[in-house]
C-alpha cells in the first residue's frame, strides 16, 4: 500500500483494541491502540509499517497518529470506561517533533476531562535514538502529567542501561521467540534479570505476542505483571467485558502453580535422596582420608545421580582434584581443577553460609555446564565448617526424573 492512499483515505483507518490483562486480578486492565487500514472489500490491514518507516514524512505519520489516537480517546471518555489505552511512538519521530503533537492532544483532552493516568505512551526503539538527554526529559515531563511510560525492550539483554536511565512505568518484553514446545533456559534467565531491575525502578513487566499456552506460562513464570497476544485475545474493535478472560485465566495459572509444585517436591525428593546417601558415604569416610580419596568414594557411592564431584573451602578454593565419570562409568581423577577458585559464582557465598547455619545440603537451579554445554544441577554438602564437597548432577538423569528440569 501507498503510504499516500493512507493519508488522502484516512476516514478508513480505524482504531482496534488489544487487551491487556493484569496478573493480580485476571482482569483486562487496558488495551493497545492498533491501527488499521479498512479496503473497500472490509478486510483489514495493519499499519504497524507506515509508523516504522523512517521515509515516511514525519509529518505524515504524527497526522494518522494523532488521527487514531483522537478516535481512541473518544471512545474511552464516551464510554466512561475505567481502563488504560496505550499509544505507540518510535523513539526518534518522537524526539524529532519534541513531543508537540503528542502534548498537544493529551493538553486538549485534558480540558475535556480526560484522565491522563489513563493514557500509557509506548516507547520502541530508544536503542537508536542519539538524543537520549532530550527523549529523558520529555518522558519526566510527561510523567508529571501522570503519563504512564511503556519501553518496548525488543533486545532485553541490550537495552538495561537505557531501561535504567528512562525508568519507565511499564517494561514490555516479547515471547514470539518461544516456539511451541521450546522454552530456552538462557532467555528464561535473561528476563528474570529484567524482571528484577524492572522491580528495583517501580516497573511493571509487561509480555506480549503471547500465542501458546507455554508462551503465556514462561511469561508468568518470569515475572510478569501484564500479558498480550492472541492465545488470551485478538485485537478488537470495541471495548470488551474487563472479567472476560478471569475464568480462563485463573484456570491457567491453577495448572501452573500446580506443576511448579511438583517441580519443586521432585528437587525437595531428590535433596533427600542425595542427603541420606552423603551421611551413609561419609560414614565410611575417616576423617584424615586424603581429599582426592574422599571424592572418588563419593563419586563411587552416588554414580547413579553424578558425573562430577570436587571439594572446597569457603573462600571457594577447590582443595581437591575432580572426580570424574568417564564414558566406560568409570571414576577417575582430573588434577587440573584443584586450587581453582570459584568465589566468583552467582550465590556461591550466600550458599555456604546456608549450608553452614542449615547443616545440610543444597540443590542449584539449572544452568549450562562450560565443558559439557549441557544443563546440569549441582548438589553441595557441609563436610565441615571450613569444607564442602559438590556434586554434578548430569542433564540424562534430570531428564529421567519428572519435575528436575
Amino acid at each position: 500500500m501507498d503510504p499516500l492512499d493512507v493519508m488522502l483515505n484516512l476516514d478508513q483507518v480505524v482504531p482496534y483494541y488489544k487487551p491487556v490483562i493484569s496478573a493480580d486480578t485476571q482482569l483486562i486492565v487496558g488495551y493497545e491502540v492498533i491501527a488499521f487500514y479498512r479496503e473497500a472489500d472490509g478486510s483489514l490491514e495493519n499499519l504497524d509499517w507506515f509508523f516504522d518507516d523512517s521515509s515516511i514524512p514525519d509529518d505524515f505519520r504524527l497526522e494518522v497518529n494523532n488521527y487514531i489516537q483522537q478516535k481512541a480517546i473518544d471512545k474511552l471518555m464516551n464510554e466512561e470506561q475505567s481502563i488504560l489505552l496505550t499509544f505507540y511512538y518510535e523513539a526518534d519521530l518522537l524526539v524529532r517533533d519534541n513531543g508537540e503533537a503528542l502534548l498537544s492532544i493529551l493538553h486538549n483532552n485534558q480540558e475535556k476531562g480526560l484522565d491522563l493516568h489513563r493514557i500509557v505512551i509506548e516507547i520502541k526503539n530508544t536503542s537508536v535514538t542519539e538524543q537520549l538527554d532530550n527523549l529523558d526529559n520529555l518522558i519526566k515531563y510527561m510523567k508529571t502529567l501522570g503519563v504512564r511510560i511503556s519501553l518496548h525492550m525488543e533486545q532485553p539483554n541490550g537495552s538495561l542501561d537505557r531501561l535504567a536511565i528512562l525508568q519507565p512505568n511499564i517494561v514490555k518484553a516479547d515471547t514470539g521467540f518461544l516456539k511451541d514446545d521450546l522454552l530456552p533456559h538462557l532467555y528464561r534467565d535473561v528476563h528474570y534479570s529484567l524482571a528484577m531491575l524492572s522491580r528495583k525502578i517501580g516497573a511493571a513487566l509487561l509480555f506480549k505476542g503471547i500465542s501458546s499456552y507455554n508462551q503465556l506460562n514462561y511469561a508468568w513464570r518470569s515475572g510478569g505483571q501484564y500479558y498480550q497476544g492472541r492465545y488470551l485475545k485478538e485485537p478488537q474493535a470495541e471495548f470488551v467485558d474487563q472479567n472476560s478472560l478471569q475464568e480462563f485465566i485463573q484456570t491457567n495459572f491453577r495448572q501452573f502453580v500446580s506443576f511448579e509444585r511438583k517441580k519443586v517436591l521432585a528437587q525437595l525428593h531428590l535433596m533427600e535422596q542425595l542427603n541420606k546417601q552423603f551421611r551413609t558415604t561419609l560414614m565410611t569416610i575417616k576423617a584424615e582420608t586424603a581429599y582426592d580419596d574422599t571424592i572418588l568414594t563419593v563419586g563411587n557411592a552416588c554414580s547413579d545421580f553424578a558425573f562430577r564431584v570436587y571439594i572446597c573451602n569457603e573462600e571457594g578454593i577447590q582443595l581437591s582434584s575432580n572426580a570424574e565419570k568417564n564414558q566406560d562409568g568409570e571414576w577417575e581423577l582430573v588434577k587440573k581443577g584443584r586450587n581453582k577458585n570459584w568465589s566468583w559464582r552467582p550465590y556461591f557465598l550466600e550458599n555456604i553460609m546456608r549450608m553452614n547455619v542449615e547443616k545440610k545440603g543444597l540443590l542449584s537451579d539449572l544452568y549450562t555446564d562450560i565443558k559439557k554445554a549441557e544443563l546440569i544441577r549441582t548438589y553441595s554438602y557441609p563436610l565441615t565448617d571450613k569444607r564442602y564437597i559438590f556434586l554434578d548432577v548430569p542433564y540424562e538423569y534430570l531428564y529421567e526424573q519428572e519435575g528436575l528440569l
